[in-house]
């Protein structure tokens, strides 16, 4: 593996001119190019892009001879996209006939497309206009056509819009027109009412209310109220009447309010349910989210409530919980017939075959027990792992190597889009390199999705790896999915803040799969995700240097302060890394109310009973990375039990030659093949797409 130290260094679009320049001074110790430009093309590059981000045309001077550079039409599409408000069509039109098909090119057409609607120049836009830009456009377009007084109709213009739960502002005058064409009517508007209201959007519903006739639009305020305010739907319902939007009132508020104060929902739910009569589907929905919510409670009706919900009232997340209170009452006769109960799906799942073995054991049916943990002992997962120190085996991890072509390794690497990306990844715009990237292998065959994985492995680009690399026989890519990225000073840092490397390595995976741009909804940052207030008092706290939020892409910055959060959370649970590891997740009070509450547990008990799923998988995650990680490293791995560490009892580090569980691959078992969701435990949802919740599971 090649490293390239400076490669690695995140530049935001937006950032100062010095701060491009001092990263661009960094690119210049690298000594293999990464994709088609030279190490003086790309330092001349970033001055000249800093300086196209400021407006004007001063980049000109700083890129003359850079015309045949890969990368060029990205300046003059930064200048113009700074100067936007002053464009006029002539220079946006001269750009786009210059490089038709670039992303660049798509972005300020576009952009431009929103200057020309806050200008209301809708006669311009309607020329530049290209339908599928976004919803905004389209509602835009329609703006316009509305400015020259044609008459919208609902069929063309607002069917397709009509069928989604939210829109943006730019939407809220033609809807308004559409409402005072006529084109509204009352079977529109509760279809549409309906689609919000099955997404959760309570605002959408109020906001369409009062264009219905009076009784129907008192019936959807009250659906829009049970979802934005279940608690004061509730405390009026008791004079509701009892119509069929009233009763999908009375289910929704039900639900939402189960889900904040079970007991409360409760007391509601013995109030109202004589007064209305509900169909046995809505009944049944109100009974599933009242004992799922108990049941994450850990409440003592919990177990019985599950145990006897209606057959059409249960659903996987149901049969789970069933499964994980009884666990952790430490009820086994209870969670095995919980088990038995489960879903054939779920019970191919390794989490619950793993329990299922545990259970076994615990009930004296050891040869069984064994059995079924040697099957899972031959995943490799968190669930394998933890199978496979019950019996004391070898960790069934099978590496597999990928084959050079290095014919279509050329062909690739002078593909234009695939130019791009890795140059753009080499200047340190990873958000533009990402889009390059999806953009030049949008359609192309598996193979070749993981041959420019891999030489994006190759040049330092570790997310693409991780990213595409993530099911079937590309699972066995170890070397690709979980990378050492020595350069980042990981070993060393984690050495100095006195935790262990492998779980130092496992959290960059899990938190941004190697991403050093990543950026939560939350602001945090990094390859370590950490929030710019909790890394200022980290510095603070260790006598580190801090420069600011921004200092946070810098992945030698983040590691330093990353490593030291670490320490901080380890040293408040005994040193132990799986509970150090929910903190960081869920944050140290959440994890010690768990621990108040159910303490007494085994870890692996402890974990699976944490009511938060994204959690429960992090801490899951973690830890067999960790495992995958100390191999890498090492050549074997500590046993995943020796950093799961009983509550009360305190992790020492590895000494110097401590001894560590072989590795071996073997024969797949015939009987009890791997379920084809085995290895998911270990992935993360992609960070750059958004993954649903369990139905019903409460989330941080």
């Amino acid at each position: 593996m090649t490293p390239f130290p400076a490669l690695r260094r995140a530049a935001r679009p937006m950032r100062m001119l010095a701060a491009l320049a001092l990263v661009a001074f960094g690119l210049g110790m690298a000594t293999t190019a990464v994709a088609g430009g030279t190490d003086a093309e790309r330092l001349r590059f970033r001055q000249a892009y800093a300086s196209a981000q400021q407006g004007g045309d001063a980049w000109r001077a700083q890129a003359t001879g850079l015309e045949g550079y890969v990368l060029f039409p990205y300046l003059e599409a930064a200048s113009l996209e700074h100067d936007l408000r002053t464009l006029d069509r002539a220079r946006v039109d001269a750009y786009l006939a210059r490089y038709p098909g670039l992303i660049p090119a798509a972005d300020l057409r576009r952009d431009f497309l929103g200057e020309l609607a806050r200008r209301k120049d809708w006669t311009t836009f309607a020329a530049m206009y290209q339908p599928g830009l976004g919803d905004s456009l389209s509602c835009f377009a329609l703006q316009g056509r509305l400015s020259r007084n044609e008459p919208l109709v609902f069929e063309r213009d607002l069917a397709d819009l009509w069928k989604k739960a939210s829109l943006p502002n730019a939407c809220d005058p033609v809807i308004a027109a559409a409402h005072d064409q006529g084109l509204l009517t009352p079977d529109r508007l509760w279809s549409r009412i309906q689609i919000a209201a099955d997404a959760g959007k309570g605002g959408t519903v109020s906001s369409l209310a009062p264009w219905l006739p009076p009784e129907d639009a008192i019936a959807a305020q009250r659906i829009g109220q049970a979802l934005n305010d279940p608690g004061a739907a509730l405390a009026g319902a008791a004079s509701w009447p009892d119509t069929p939007r009233h009763r999908q009132a009375v289910t929704l508020a039900l639900q939402r309010m189960a889900r904040k104060q079970s007991t409360a929902a409760d007391t509601a739910w013995r109030n109202l349910e004589p007064r209305f009569r509900l169909t046995e589907q809505q009944k049944g929905a109100i009974e599933n989210a009242l004992a799922l919510f108990h049941a994450t409670d850990f409440d003592d009706s919990a177990l019985q409530r599950l145990a006897t919900l209606p057959p059409g009232a249960q659903t996987d997340a149901t049969r789970e919980w069933r499964v994980r209170v009884a666990l952790a009452r430490q009820d086994w006769a209870a969670a095995m017939t919980a088990l038995d109960a489960l879903a054939p799906s779920q019970k191919d799942d390794g989490e619950w075959r793993y329990f299922r073995a545990l259970v076994l054991a615990k009930l004296g049916k050891q040869t069984e027990a064994t059995a079924m943990y040697r099957s899972v002992a031959q995943e490799a997962t968190y669930f394998g792992f933890l199978a496979a120190d019950r019996v004391d085996t070898s960790y069934a991890i099978c590496p597999v190597g990928m084959a050079t072509d290095e014919t279509r390794e050329a062909a690739l690497l002078s593909d234009p889009g695939l130019d791009r990306a890795f140059e753009l990844y080499a200047v340190g715009l990873q958000k533009l390199a990402r889009r390059e990237w999806s953009a030049a292998l949008a359609g192309r065959d598996a193979d070749t999705q993981r041959l420019a994985a891999d030489l994006a492995f190759r040049k330092g680009w570790y997310d693409r790896a991780v990213f595409g690399l993530s099911s079937g026989e590309a699972l066995r890519l170890y070397e690709q999915r979980f990378p050492l990225a020595r350069q980042d000073g990981v070993v060393e840092q984690a050495s100095q803040a006195g935790i262990e490397a492998p779980w130092a390595y496992a959290i960059i995976r899990a938190e941004s799969a190697w991403m050093s741009d990543a950026r939560s909804g939350a602001d945090a940052r990094g390859l370590m995700q950490l929030l710019p207030s909790t890394a200022a008092l980290v510095a603070q706290r260790n006598g580190l240097a801090w420069a600011g939020g921004e200092s946070l892409y810098e992945p030698t910055t983040n590691i330093v302060l990353g490593t030291r959060y670490l320490a901080q959370m380890a040293a408040r649970y005994n040193g132990a890394p799986w509970l150090a590891s929910a903190a960081y997740n869920a944050g140290p009070n959440k994890v010690d109310q768990w621990v108040g509450a159910r303490g007494t547990l085994e870890p692996d008990l402890f974990v699976a009973s944490i009511p938060y799923k994204e959690t429960r998988e992090y801490v899951a995650r973690v830890m067999a990375f960790a495992v995958i990680y100390d191999w890498r490293l090492n050549g074997n791995a500590l046993p995943i039990a020796s950093r799961m560490t009983s509550f009360g009892s305190a992790y020492a580090l590895p000494a110097p030659g401590a001894v560590r569980k072989p590795v071996s691959c073997p024969a797949p078992a015939v009987a009890t093949p791997a379920p084809p969701s085995a290895p998911a435990v270990l992935e993360p949802a992609p960070a750059e797409a958004t993954s649903a919740p369990a139905a019903q599971e409460p989330q941080r």
